[in-house]
């Protein structure tokens, strides 16, 4: 699995279902270059099980990631198409509508390729076509990119395994406090914590005190 932190986050353009409904051609996250930072996740498949609950569950939180300058943006090996029909269909049937931030469809397998979140077998053939033997989808793989579009954290999980939204808005609350503070963010750090200088004598003063 590679190690995207640190480094710029791959650029795509690829189809979406945005606003819940509308589908648009060319959505990249370039647009919030110097303006957002971005939370971009990746999902297995629509109409599953896990997918829905982590769906619904960043919705939820979509208001705080919003003012806090954050776009969530989500992506699956599924069309556009797809997508849209899945948003079609209530909660209350195992659906996500009511979900309104993007969904990219990665119908091609670049993007969760070039992340390094694609699961299966496959390789690419001496003319650069991607060449599979089995089912090809992506991994729960989350990725918060600041402002200039680099990579500053991101977990992949397995497909049984749902993610927390709640560590999810903690690491936006870090990155902000480093930014804004100019301290870094020891283990366990939350809103309101101590952070401390990345320095001998404050680390000594943080373990002294902590």
């Amino acid at each position: 699995m590679a190690v995207l932190v640190g480094k710029r986050a791959p650029k795509f353009s690829a189809q979406a279902v945005i606003d819940g409904g509308e589908i648009v051609e060319n959505f990249s996250l370039d647009q919030y270059l110097g303006k957002k930072h971005v939370l971009f996740f990746f999902y297995p498949k629509d109409f599953t099980f896990v997918c829905p609950t982590e769906l619904h569950a960043f919705q939820e939180k979509l208001s705080e990631f919003g003012a806090k300058g954050v776009a969530v943006v989500a992506c699956s090996t599924d069309t556009e198409q797809s997508h849209w029909g899945w948003l079609q269909v209530p909660k209350s049937h195992g659906g996500i509508q009511g979900v309104t931030y993007p969904l990219v469809a990665d119908t091609n397998k670049t993007i969760s390729s070039n992340y390094d979140v694609l699961a299966g077998t496959y390789e690419y053939n001496e003319d650069g076509e991607l060449a599979a033997t089995n089912e090809l989808i992506a991994y729960r793989g989350l990725f918060l990119i600041d402002k200039d579009g680099i990579v500053q954290h991101q977990v992949v999980n397995n497909f049984p395994l749902g993610r927390s939204v709640d560590e999810a808005m903690r690491m936006v609350d870090a990155l902000h406090f480093f930014e804004e503070k100019g301290e870094v963010c020891p283990a366990n750090w939350k809103p309101g914590s101590d952070g401390l200088k990345d320095t001998h004598d404050g680390v000594a003063s943080y373990l002294a005190s902590h």
